[in-house]
């Protein structure tokens, strides 16, 4: 991958810690062998080879005896990683190729190697130092390293593709960033020829291939059409570096048709550049599609296997675009003209005044400044990524709390970028919650990763507070029966004590301690260890003394264990719906046992004595419908005496679907069918207990993974007499959201009751999470108080 945040490097095995201040001298021992090569990525993600492999070369006269020699690796800190003691000898002006750790893919073998290792060397930065007994005889130390393993100043930073080279010759002037290049790796072993060294062995020929400009390479298309040439001559002053995997450049001489990029990315090169630097750039026209050529993601246009020249150095960077400017105000809602299908093979030319899609790939690459950017989702604090819009958009619906409304399919809001903080510092950027605004100029450079374009920050705007708060609900009257839904997002015993006592805290204060929570997604006792264990008594009960802790009622908890490994998520977890309910205010629970995972509740019994025959129980758990998901489950409670059915529900994931800034237009919704089949089969079930009891009290709820636009929903409302009312629609528009997906503010969980409940009720979306980049889950739960008669 060539994304900061993705960079894959080989496992490093680190042993106990060295004192910095032993380091041995350099060239104690031999003047004449050196290190010659060094490669770190093997075996990792676009890897050519499938080991790391370190090289040396005798610039001597003579043939040298490598008995007692050894090859010691050391991490970035100076954490000794292990050694491997050499064998053979290395003839004068010969080469020695020590094949080291292997990565995990499946990568060509390196030539027939010297001798062999274990060392696991680190693709981006570490040191090897070539010993001779208690003697140093060369040192290269590369990357970002803060250890003394180096001589002058470290090599270049190579990467899962880039090995470090010597320079032409081998010479050796004790200082590792003049005495190494990045380069293809092009490993010798001791039947190379003799007495050529450097940059791979072999001396660089000219670059070949067409000259170009950036512009030409873009294109006015998806994807460039000189895709699988060689090209030379490429121009452009070094815009922004993305750690040690390549850099992005632009042209200082742009055309003037708005289809076409300036920018582009160059892949590989980033330890022979800097920011400022003008280059000239020969190398192959490349597409990377994030996640593989089987996703729905869009590609990058790239340069790969760059041959660098470095022109000058200092250089204004070109001013950047300014989004919400005259002339760059990106369409909000249109992703892609009519029905194109996939954008990169339909033909489909960029017109960036109409399409939202076609107006982020015209700048792909290039520098963009956003003003007073406002955060429209939380910032995901592990990746340090916040999905931003311009101040000035427009023709959105706004939440109260500064999010942007999604409403339907065919407004995406697709004005939204991914700031990312990846190529600065950490904590560069502050986090925020929806409804933040980052103050001042936002500024990086445009990309495309995982269905989203992102804005690659090089400078960010001050961070400054919005005026959103957690929701707090008021407590139930007397007579009304409170009941909420609570996705817990994959709570297990072995999280943190204080992911329990928070979410404790918001079932007692910001629901006021409902008489039942339908909860989704408890795991088993031990959580993600999959070992069979199915049961999940250690969850409730840790989560339940957490509530009675905070200062709330007792609580008991009532589920179904599923069969291992059939209600899909985490792998081990066993996720399910569980009710927890509380007694001291009029409910009960009604427990009919035979329930099972495998056996299906059924309706008994007519009017007031409409009943089921397994409280609790699971419906229909062995339809197709329910395969690797979630099976309802049926609760029969009574308030005061008051019949009230509760439907729990966590429908299949939204896994598979097209991305919204995807190359498939209009998005594919593949995952939707097996949500229509799980919405006929609980609406199936309701219209039973209807037939049986036309006033039935009936709430299905839960975490339905899909919208109150969509068909899921739709089939689950009814029509008629029968029909459910899904309380998310009583709400004013703007405020019906439950979740937020990269900037979209979202409707995924949901409460529908029939009309026996309907007259009075009470309902609300507390919104104590989605909103908070320091979330407890990414779901907000619900909560609705109604009269049960």
């Amino acid at each position: 991958m060539r994304l900061v945040t993705l960079i894959a490097t080989s496992a490093l095995a680190v042993g106990g810690s060295v004192s910095l201040a032993a380091a041995p001298s350099a060239h104690a021992a031999s003047a004449n062998v050196v290190i010659s090569a060094v490669y770190g990525g093997g075996g990792n993600s676009g890897a050519p080879y499938a080991n790391d492999y370190i090289e040396l070369y005798n610039t001597g006269s003579s043939t040298i005896d490598l008995s007692g020699w050894s090859l010691t690796y050391y991490a970035a800190s100076g954490n000794s990683g292990g050694s491997t003691a050499l064998t053979g000898s290395i003839a004068a002006g010969g080469h020695y190729l020590v094949q080291e750790g292997a990565g995990s893919g499946s990568s060509a073998a390196l030539p027939t190697p010297d001798t062999t290792g274990t060392l696991n060397l680190s693709a981006t930065a570490g040191s090897v130092v070539l010993g001779n007994g208690s003697s140093t005889v060369d040192t290269v130390g590369y990357g970002a390293i803060s250890s003394s393993y180096v001589e002058g100043s470290p090599a270049p930073a190579p990467s899962n593709k880039l090995a470090d080279s010597r320079t032409t010759g081998c010479h050796d002037t004790d200082d590792n960033a003049k005495d190494f290049v990045n380069a293809d790796p092009a490993p010798l072993n001791s039947t190379a020829p003799l007495a050529i060294c450097g940059s791979g062995g072999v001396t660089p020929p000219p670059p070949t291939g067409m000259s170009a400009t950036i512009e030409q390479i873009q294109g006015t298309s998806f994807q460039s059409p000189l895709v699988g040439q060689q090209v030379k001559d490429v121009k452009g002053v070094v815009t922004a570096l993305n750690g040690s995997s390549g850099f992005w450049m632009q042209s200082t001489t742009p055309d003037d048709d708005p289809r076409t990029s300036e920018g582009l990315y160059v892949f590989g090169g980033a330890g022979s550049v800097k920011v400022g630097d003008a280059v000239v750039v020969a190398g192959k026209v490349t597409e990377y599609r994030p996640g593989g050529v089987d996703t729905g993601n869009l590609t990058t246009t790239e340069l790969g296997n760059p041959n660098v020249q470095v022109t000058s150095s200092g250089n204004a960077l070109p001013a950047p675009v300014v989004i919400g400017s005259k002339g760059h105000v990106p369409p909000a809602q249109v992703v892609e003209a009519g029905d194109p299908g996939n954008v990169e093979t339909a033909g489909v030319t960029l017109d960036p005044s109409k399409s939202a899609l076609d107006f982020w790939e015209s700048l792909e690459g290039m520098r963009i400044q956003e003003n007073d950017a406002k955060a429209v989702g939380p910032t995901n604090p592990s990746y340090g990524e916040t999905p931003i819009v311009p101040a000035n958009t427009r023709q959105v619906t706004w939440t109260p709390d500064g999010g942007v409304l999604y409403r339907n399919y065919a407004t995406p809001n697709a004005m939204r970028l991914i700031l990312s903080s990846a190529l600065l510092p950490k904590t560069s950027i502050g986090s925020a919650n929806t409804g933040d605004t980052y103050r001042g100029a936002t500024v990086g450079v445009v990309d495309y990763n995982f269905g989203n374009y992102y804005l690659m920050a090089t400078q960010a705007g001050q961070l400054q507070r919005g005026s959103t708060t957690r929701d707090v609900a008021k407590p139930a009257k007397k007579k009304q029966a409170a009941v909420a839904t609570f996705n817990v997002e994959n709570l297990a015993p072995s999280d943190p004590q204080t992911k329990f006592n928070r979410l404790a805290g918001q079932i007692v204060t910001n629901l006021a301690a409902p008489d039942i929570v339908a909860l989704e997604e408890i795991q088993d006792n031990n959580g993600a260890t999959d070992n069979g264990v199915v049961d999940s008594t250690a969850t409730t009960g840790k989560l339940i003394a957490a509530i009675k802790a905070a200062g709330g009622p007792s609580y008991q908890a009532v589920w179904i264990n599923p069969v291992n490994d059939q209600d899909g998520g985490q792998p081990g977890g066993n996720i399910r719906q569980v009710f927890i309910y509380r007694d001291d205010r009029g409910m009960t629970f009604v427990n009919k046992p035979g329930g099972t995972s495998i056996n299906s509740v059924a309706v008994t019994g007519k009017g007031p004595w409409a009943s089921i025959n397994y409280s609790p129980g699971r419906i229909d758990p062995t339809d197709a419908a329910w395969d690797s998901s979630r099976k309802p489950l049926v609760g029969e409670f009574l308030w005061w005496g008051k019949p009230l059915f509760v439907i729990a529900n966590h429908f299949a994931a939204k896994l598979g679907d097209d991305p919204l800034m995807g190359r498939y237009q209009p998005p594919q919704r593949a995952s939707e069918v097996q949500r229509l089949a799980q919405a006929s089969i609980v609406r199936g079930f309701v219209d039973q207990l209807l037939k049986a009891n036309k006033n039935a009290s009936i709430v299905v709820l839960g975490d339905l993974n899909d919208f109150d636009f969509s068909q899921t929903a739709a089939i689950l409302k009814g029509h008629g007499k029968t029909a459910l009312t899904d309380l998310i629609d009583t709400l004013p528009a703007k405020e019906r959201y439950t979740y937020d997906y990269e900037g979209n503010s979202q409707v995924l969980d949901q409460i529908l009751v029939s009309k026996a409940l309907l007259a009075k009720h009470d309902y609300q979306v507390v919104h104590t999470n989605s909103q908070f980049y320091d979330q407890d889950s990414d779901h907000d739960p619900q909560l609705v108080k109604v009269e049960v008669h």
